[in-house]
């Protein structure tokens, strides 16, 4: 796989056999090919690909959740967009918290936030 474009899904297959910095890199170049500057780009991009990777591996809240966005009139590119802002939160979360929960309920709660996704939400959200 040498090129993404994120209003593509890529072939999960092809997308699980690259490096997960690879990943990193080639939504990077997408980035930078479309002209969209980011405060973090690198960052931005590692979203990016944790959403992409859990559509690869058929996580199935995330699967349904882009399928749903999409449905509700957002381009795939904002689906992960949507995904990714749900998932940084919740890493934001975990990385704040002084809980040690078993990572069981951890994943149930992404999973729920996930499962309450909107496209009206995000947008209500992130004012796009």
């Amino acid at each position: 796989m040498t090129h993404y474009d994120p209003e593509v899904a890529p072939a999960p297959a092809a997308w699980l056999t690259l490096d997960e910095q690879e990943r990193i890199q080639l939504v990077q170049a997408s980035h930078r090919a479309a002209g969209i500057k980011l405060p973090d780009a690198k960052a931005h991009a590692a979203f990016h690909a944790i959403v992409e990777n859990q559509i690869a591996e058929g996580l199935a809240p995330i699967v349904r959740a882009m399928a749903r966005l999409e449905n509700e009139g957002l381009s795939r590119h904002d689906a992960l967009h949507a995904i990714g802002a749900v998932c940084a939160e919740h890493l934001f979360e975990i990385l704040n918290s002084k809980r040690e929960d078993d990572p069981g309920p951890v994943q149930a709660r992404y999973h729920a936030a996930v499962d309450r996704l909107t496209a009206k939400s995000w947008r209500q959200h992130y004012g796009t």
